[in-house]
């Protein structure tokens, strides 16, 4: 289970997908079974860079232990 805080700290959300759009990286929750709906997590300045913070979401969960993996959104 991953747990992100937005870039702006305005929300914790348990995320089930992450995906870079652009220079934006989003995060798609479920609430139902039947409806899901998505969250910017956080604008960078570059795709590239939002590509490597995906990098470093990845590389956490790689190095979790547990059932619960939480991330914060760098600011830059």
């Amino acid at each position: 289970m991953l747990w992100v805080m937005s870039q702006d700290k305005q929300s914790l959300m348990n995320v089930k997908d992450v995906t870079v759009k652009g220079k934006s990286i989003e995060g798609f929750i479920e609430n139902s079974f039947l409806d899901q709906w998505k969250k910017t997590l956080g604008k960078y300045e570059s795709k590239e860079r939002a590509l490597e913070i995906l990098g470093e979401i990845f590389k956490k969960i790689e190095e979790s232990n547990g059932v619960y993996v939480t991330y914060t959104m760098p600011i830059k």
